[in-house]
């Protein structure tokens, strides 16, 4: 070695690692759960990123409601969020509890702020009110994500029924309506809505006809939405995600199914929430500034689009 010279210091950041390795893989331990289901059901228990995640402050002094936010990708991203520098309200189940007040824990061990708010949806008044908390509570708000989802599995189309249907759509779709139409005139300049579609939208699964409509909803929302809030210079995306392992997965699909959930991927395993968040993480900052109107695939090499 010539005179001077050094030997390489130590890597500052992780060597790269086989990405297929690096969550579970099928077959699933997982029994069936009664819906909405909780996190403690899962078996295995997913990655939230609660030892994994390392923020870089790029959302630091940021407000944003996360609705279900309780678990799987909305923990994540609230895990996440809070990691990078903003205050965080959850919007939930009621019988959600246990999990939502966990998140809020992560949140708070963060440093950040954590308001977790109980309530439906489906239900118009209780959106408002959400947004008008959010604004109160937090102290305003600049990034609104429509995480919140219901699904149900049913092999025929005559097994589903008129209230499945409604619930569905009045969950994912008229939700995300109702709190945009609130938060949109409020919102300041720089914020950020960002709506979590699936690849759902675009290779539909036979065996969800409820639920596969509504995010095809999603995204065409989104496209004529950004067009609408970019007056304001608020900007609107979607993440769209392939099979991610959550608690809505045995809690509505079958067991059978449950069990090799995810093998269909390149990845031949189910993505895990701290896979997705990091998506919602660069939507909501400043470096996506001239992304609107925009899908984000993160499918584990399924997209179809």
């Amino acid at each position: 070695m010539a005179a001077g010279m050094s030997t390489p210091s130590s890597p500052q950041h992780p060597q790269p690692t086989d990405p297929k390795g690096l969550g579970p893989s099928p077959e699933y331990p997982q029994p069936k759960v009664d819906p909405p289901g909780l996190e403690s059901d899962m078996a295995p228990l997913a990655d939230h990123g609660e030892s994994s995640y390392k923020g870089l402050g790029r959302l630091t002094g940021r407000k944003a409601l996360i609705t279900g936010g309780d678990s799987g990708i909305g923990r994540a991203v609230a895990i996440a969020f809070a990691r990078e520098g903003a205050d965080v309200m959850i919007s939930y189940l009621p019988e959600e509890e246990v999990d939502a007040q966990e998140t809020c824990r992560w949140v708070r061990q963060a440093g950040r702020t954590a308001i977790a708010a109980a309530g439906d949806i489906r239900d118009e008044a209780h959106c408002e009110a959400l947004i008008a908390r959010a604004f109160d509570d937090l102290g305003g708000l600049d990034i609104l994500v429509n995480n919140a989802a219901h699904q149900v599995t049913h092999d025929r189309l005559d097994e589903f029924t008129t209230e499945e249907f409604d619930r569905s759509f009045k969950t994912n779709v008229y939700a995300m309506f109702w709190l945009c139409r609130a938060a949109l005139p409020r919102l300041p300049e720089g914020s950020a809505i960002i709506n979590t579609a699936s690849i759902q939208a675009y290779d539909p699964s036979p065996n969800l006809l409820s639920y596969s409509p509504t995010k095809a909803a999603i995204v065409n929302f989104t496209k004529g939405l950004s067009q609408v809030a970019m007056k304001q210079s608020v900007r609107v995306n979607a993440v769209a995600p392939g099979p991610v392992w959550t608690p809505l997965i045995p809690s509505t699909m079958p067991e059978e199914k449950v069990k090799t959930f995810g093998e269909q991927t390149a990845y031949e395993r189910a993505a895990q929430p701290v896979e997705i968040a990091p998506v919602f993480v660069f939507l909501a900052s400043n470096e996506a500034r001239f992304v609107t109107g925009e899908v984000y695939g993160v499918t584990g090499g399924q997209t179809p689009y």
